[in-house]
């Protein structure tokens, strides 16, 4: 379903679609980046460029770039010296969302709560354990 919102590059509102995440105007903008940063990538001398070599010869926003490589539109297996930064730390990549040592941190991170987990349980199990009951009688 169609939502009413302000569009985030210029903030004129618009009905956002599962499509587009900018008004019409922005969009239409972004399309002419995207052919301007595909024309030059497409030369057979720009396909090593870095980042900010595309950035400074094309004119284009850091961020629409990255917006470009992250939506799929530009593919870094075509060029090896394009990536973005990692959701955590901000280490360039290739690939997924995190960097390498940032997904081990978290795959480390996420067994010490498993294993703090587990623990936690078998205490709740052997305080079961050594429950006792007694019954209070009282003397008439």
């Amino acid at each position: 379903m169609s939502q009413i919102e302000t569009c985030p590059s210029c903030g004129d509102i618009y009905v956002k679609n599962q499509f587009r995440d900018v008004c019409q105007k922005c969009w239409k903008e972004e399309e002419q980046a995207y052919d301007k940063v595909s024309q030059f990538m497409r030369r057979r001398e720009n396909r090593a460029a870095t980042m900010l070599q595309v950035v400074e010869a094309v004119g284009v926003k850091e961020e629409l770039l990255l917006k470009f490589i992250r939506t799929g539109r530009l593919k870094v297996t075509q060029f090896p010296n394009l990536g973005y930064p990692c959701d955590k730390c901000g280490t360039i990549i290739r690939a997924g969302k995190l960097c390498e040592p940032c997904a081990l941190e978290i795959k480390k991170d996420l067994e010490q709560h498993e294993q703090e987990e587990a623990f936690r349980e078998e205490l709740r199990k052997r305080e079961k354990q050594a429950t006792y009951f007694t019954t209070n009688k009282t003397m008439r």
